[in-house]
């Protein structure tokens, strides 16, 4: 697994982000711009960029599948051992409304700055060894919830990636832990939204016979 970024050179977070949202507000952002804005970056803080956005409503459509689908290549890419994070053209195209992500970062930069100055390096046994591979299997599995077209699914799996991804980045053991109890709620919540929505569709129909009845007796 690449090394990650030391904590005395790391960078600013929400400089990074004012960097990669900057521009006109009718433009839209494509996947593979951000990723050439991130050359030399570590996998964590390029897992960050993509994710934070699901962190809080944006208003941006099907934006958890369109960043979360690179969140998994990434990690793939990272538990593979790739000396550079890349992505496929197919999905470097895919694009986000520029105007859309700076109206988040307003919203957003105070927490952001909050949580980037309450990640440090401690308890770094929890986040390398073993435990660090298990993290990382976690991480992709949140990621890959992430991505999926669910409706309501998106916060729990979207902040289990974030604290994942800082607690790599900066050997932090408590962001790892607020990264499984992450876990844990995307896991219920998801079980929970499956067997509703399979309660749904099992009524279906019923409801379609009692439409059919009502209007043609």
């Amino acid at each position: 697994m690449p090394d990650t970024v030391p904590g005395a050179q790391r960078e600013s977070l929400i400089d990074l982000l004012e960097q990669l949202f900057a521009g006109p507000r009718e433009a839209r952002v494509t996947v593979a711009q951000l990723m050439d804005d991130m050359k030399g970056r570590a996998y964590p803080l390029v897992v960050v960029v993509f994710d934070i956005p699901n962190c809080i409503p944006t208003g941006i459509p099907w934006l958890s599948t369109i960043t979360g689908i690179p969140i998994v290549i990434l990690i793939g890419q990272m538990l593979m051992g790739y000396e550079a994070p890349s992505l496929p053209a197919f999905i470097g195209g895919k694009s986000m409304p520029r105007g859309r992500l700076q109206d988040f970062l307003i919203r957003a930069k105070r927490w952001i700055v909050r949580l980037e100055n309450a990640v440090h390096p401690r308890r770094s046994g929890w986040t390398t060894g073993a435990a660090g591979f298990w993290l990382s299997i976690a991480l992709l599995f949140n990621a890959v919830i992430l991505a999926l077209p669910i409706p309501f699914d998106n916060f729990p799996p979207a902040w289990a990636v974030m604290f994942f991804a800082l607690a790599l980045l900066e050997r932090d053991g408590l962001m790892a832990l607020a990264g499984w109890v992450a876990t844990l709620i995307t896991v219920a919540w998801s079980a929970l939204l499956l067997i509703f929505y399979s309660e749904v569709m099992a009524l279906v129909p019923t409801f379609w016979r009692q439409i059919k009845d009502a209007v043609f007796g």
